[in-house]
C-alpha cells in the first residue's frame, strides 16, 4: 500500500511586478497567467503574459511545467513546450519577462511512501552435525595473535559555545537577485571573497562574512565578521544563532536580507530603494519692473 504525501510547491519571486513574493501551492494543478482564475495570477496590464500562460502539475511526486503561451517559457534559459522541474530550476516567463524559482517540500506530519513487501517462507536450518574427530597428527599450531594496532586518531569537530560545526548531509538553498545555488551538505562560508562558496556582490558584505551550518535538528548562522553585523528579526545575534521558518536573515544592517524557509532554503527579500529626491531649487526673487521711457509712453 502507498501513501501519497503532501507536497507544497514554493515559487520564489526573482524578477518581475512580483518580485520578492514567495507562494506556495498545495494544487496538483498550477494554473499561470493573467486570468484571474489562475493561482498564479499576473497583472492584467502584462500583456506580454498569455491570459493561460503555462501549468505546473504534478505527476506521482514529481512536477511539469507545460507551455500553453505565444511568447513561450524557458526552463533554466532554454525555450520548452515541456519539461520536468527540479529544486532550483528558475522559470521565465516570456523573454526578459518574470522569473520564478521553483521549489518544493514535503509538508511536515505527511506520511512517507510505503509500500507492502509480501512475506518470504521462513527457512528451516539444516540438523547441526557433528565435526569429525581430527587425528592429532594433523592438529596445527595455533595460530599467532594478530597485531593490535591504536585506533586512528581523528581530531574533534569545532565546537563555539557548545554546538558543534561538523560536515553534515543537509540541504541549503540560496536565492540571491537571479542567481541560485544549492548544496547538499554544510557548514558553507557566504562573503565577497573568492574563496567563498557563495559570493554576494554586495558592498556592504566582507570578505568571509558569515557561515551556514546544521546542529541540533536546526540551521545556524554564524557572524564571521567579529562586529555583529548579523541580524534575525531585527536583532544582532551574539557570534551565532538558531533559524526557524520564516525568520528574516539581515546579514547587515543595509542588507541584503533573506526570508529563511522549511528545508534550508533561503531567499532574498528585495528591499524597496528610495528615490533619491531632487534638490531644492530656490525660488527666484521678482525682478522690479524698469520704468518705461517717456519716448515709449508718447507714442503707445
Amino acid at each position: 500500500m502507498k501513501t501519497v504525501p503532501r507536497i507544497i510547491v514554493q515559487l520564489v519571486h526573482i524578477h518581475g511586478p512580483l518580485m520578492g513574493t514567495i507562494q506556495e501551492f498545495s494544487e496538483t494543478a498550477i494554473e499561470i497567467g493573467r486570468h484571474p482564475s489562475c493561482q498564479l495570477s499576473f497583472p492584467r496590464e502584462l500583456a506580454v503574459i498569455s491570459r493561460r500562460h503555462a501549468s505546473i502539475n504534478r505527476e506521482g511526486n514529481r512536477f511539469e511545467i507545460i507551455d500553453t503561451s505565444t511568447n513561450g517559457t524557458f526552463l533554466n534559459g532554454q525555450r520548452v513546450s515541456r519539461g520536468f522541474l527540479k529544486d532550483g530550476d528558475v522559470l521565465m516567463f516570456t523573454e526578459g519577462g518574470p522569473k520564478v524559482s521553483f521549489l518544493t517540500r514535503v509538508e511536515e506530519g505527511s506520511a512517507p511512501v510505503e509500500v507492502s513487501v509480501p512475506s518470504q517462507p521462513a527457512t528451516v536450518p539444516a540438523p547441526a552435525q557433528a565435526p569429525a574427530p581430527v587425528p592429532p597428527s594433523a592438529q596445527a599450531s595455533p595460530p599467532a595473535p594478530a597485531p593490535v594496532f591504536p585506533p586512528p586518531v581523528v581530531p574533534p569537530p569545532s565546537q563555539v559555545n557548545g554546538i558543534s560545526v561538523e560536515v553534515v548531509m543537509a540541504p541549503l538553498v540560496i536565492q540571491y537577485g537571479p542567481m541560485l545555488q544549492s548544496f547538499k551538505e554544510v557548514p558553507i562560508i557566504v562573503g565577497s571573497g573568492a574563496d567563498c562558496d557563495v559570493v554576494l556582490d554586495h558592498p556592504m558584505v566582507v570578505a568571509r562574512h558569515a557561515q551556514f551550518f546544521f546542529s541540533r535538528d536546526s540551521y545556524w548562522i554564524k557572524d564571521l565578521t567579529g562586529k555583529n553585523q548579523v541580524r534575525v528579526n531585527n536583532q544582532p545575534i551574539e557570534n551565532q544563532a538558531p533559524l526557524n521558518p520564516e525568520d528574516r536573515l539581515s546579514l547587515t544592517s543595509q542588507g541584503p536580507t533573506f526570508r529563511f524557509l522549511a528545508g534550508g532554503r533561503f531567499a532574498e527579500i528585495a528591499e524597496p530603494r528610495a528615490e533619491p529626491e531632487p534638490p531644492d531649487t530656490p525660488e527666484k526673487e521678482p525682478q522690479p519692473e524698469k520704468p518705461r521711457s517717456l519716448f515709449k509712453k508718447l507714442f503707445k
